[in-house]
């Protein structure tokens, strides 16, 4: 029994909110103890896995986040991949309220003005989809393949050379957030079958990517400067491929622009959360522990 399109179109947007609220969830849970965890490292793979999966309360978390990636699945089936990254995206906003939950404490006002300015640039962005069409095209596999590629080569400059000029952690966050949604645009075409089902094996291989990426930042930085960039990038760059890979329409006049405003928005609110603390160094010179050789000494009056 097949779904009527409207039908299809309302169960898939229900499902990216609840993907939007486990996948937020998990990652501030996942966040909290993995920041407090022995130093995981990539050069010990089975030791740090042994570390986060036997952890019973992170393992819960881990697996709100892997029901919430089902409910995901099946609301990009279900509507087309731009509105159910839309639609999911609101989780940034739930993401910092579970942050400064987490921390007990405000986060800084420049975190909470990058997630104002980057959810006012989402919700711009849902409204440009209203001049688009509520279908998509089949992605080619060179389109679905250069998306891939170009994904795995911005996600190793972003731990390399452009971390040191990003906050703690951020580097990772970008890097797992690029993976996430290269894993999200190859989704969509596995659904297409056939030869198509070939994709599964780079969308885990994202997953897992993404995944270890993700761990390693939560023990070099804050929340949103990790969990907080990779939802940016998660939610964002999706809805671009649904354009450049999915060739999903796009409006013209006044809702075109008001889609380029929405992504210099999320541009410019991630930027925020990104960047950079500068640490103003003091040249104190520290006083000598004993007297100099020759010094004398006055009482105190």
């Amino acid at each position: 029994m097949s779904l009527g399109p409207h039908i299809s179109l309302v169960i898939g947007l229900v499902l990216a909110l609840a993907t939007a609220a486990a996948f937020n969830w998990s990652w501030v849970a996942q966040h909290t103890i993995t920041s407090q965890l022995p130093r995981l490292t990539i050069r010990r793979p089975r030791w740090s896995l042994g570390v986060l999966f036997g952890h019973r309360r992170w393992l819960f978390a881990f697996l709100v986040g892997v029901a919430g990636w089902g409910f995901y699945v099946v609301a990009v089936h279900l509507a087309p991949l731009s509105l159910v990254q839309a639609v999911s995206a609101g989780g940034i906003a739930l993401l910092a309220v579970f942050a400064q939950r987490a921390l007990g404490e405000r986060l800084p006002r420049r975190e909470w003005l990058g997630v104002g300015v980057a959810v006012v640039g989402l919700v711009f962005l849902a409204a440009s989809l209203a001049g688009g069409g509520n279908h998509s095209q089949h992605g080619s596999w060179l389109a679905v393949g250069a998306w891939f590629v170009a994904s795995w080569i911005a996600a190793g400059v972003s731990i390399g050379p452009l971390a040191p000029f990003l906050a703690p952690g951020a580097g990772f966050g970008l890097a797992a957030g690029l993976m996430y949604a290269a894993a999200d645009v190859g989704t969509k075409a596995a659904w297409y079958g056939g030869w198509y089902l070939l994709l599964i094996l780079p969308v885990w291989a994202c997953h897992g990517l993404a995944f270890t990426l993700i761990q390693l930042s939560f023990q070099r930085g804050r929340a949103l400067a990790t969990a907080g960039l990779s939802s940016f990038c998660t939610n964002a760059l999706p809805i671009a491929g649904g354009v450049l890979v999915y060739r999903e329409q796009v409006p013209g006049g006044a809702l075109g622009a008001l889609r380029v405003l929405a992504f210099v928005c999320v541009v410019l609110g991630a930027a925020a959360v990104a960047r950079k603390e500068r640490v103003v160094e003091v040249d104190l010179e520290p006083a000598p522990a004993y007297p100099a050789i020759g010094a004398t000494l006055e009482p105190r009056t």
